[in-house]
């Protein structure tokens, strides 16, 4: 069965995650679990790390729900990001700052 572009990207998220050594996992939200979480929550040199991955955030825009929530890891002073597979680079230079 093929990757989705998303799992792609999701992949390469993971990749840079452990090149910087950092704790990752994917929550899971069906059922049990709250909506609108990120895809990856990780935690870099003890800062919180939520991303929402897209494949391509011209076409497929996070929803109402995970702005909501990324907006929340950002009150509440960790770092939220969206990534896709056009900013890759956002990613590391947000995980140089934080190293």
């Amino acid at each position: 069965m093929a990757d989705t572009p998303e799992k792609k990207v999701k992949r390469k998220i993971v990749a840079i995650l452990k090149e910087y050594g950092a704790y990752y996992f994917y929550p899971v939200t069906g059922g049990f679990g709250a909506s609108g979480v990120p895809d990856v929550i990780a935690c870099v040199n003890g800062h919180f790390v939520g991303i929402e991955a897209k494949a391509d955030m011209n076409k497929n825009k996070p929803t109402a729900l995970q702005v909501k929530n990324l907006n929340h890891i950002k009150e509440c002073g960790g770092t939220a990001l969206v990534i896709d597979a056009n900013n890759l680079d956002h990613l590391v230079n947000t995980l140089e700052k934080l190293k």
